[in-house]
């Protein structure tokens, strides 16, 4: 019983930890868009 509690602390700050990383990963994604968008519309006019 100990290892399986053990275990289930383990996984989910696992996928906490993801979680995080992914959303990071988004904003970086979404930013660069953002600059991209910008840019183009700069340029535009």
């Amino acid at each position: 019983m100990r290892k399986f509690v053990i275990l289930a602390a383990l996984a989910a700050s696992l996928s906490v930890a993801a979680c995080n990383t992914v959303e990071g990963a988004g904003k970086d994604v979404s930013s660069a868009g953002q600059a991209v968008s910008d840019t183009a519309r700069d340029a535009k006019n």
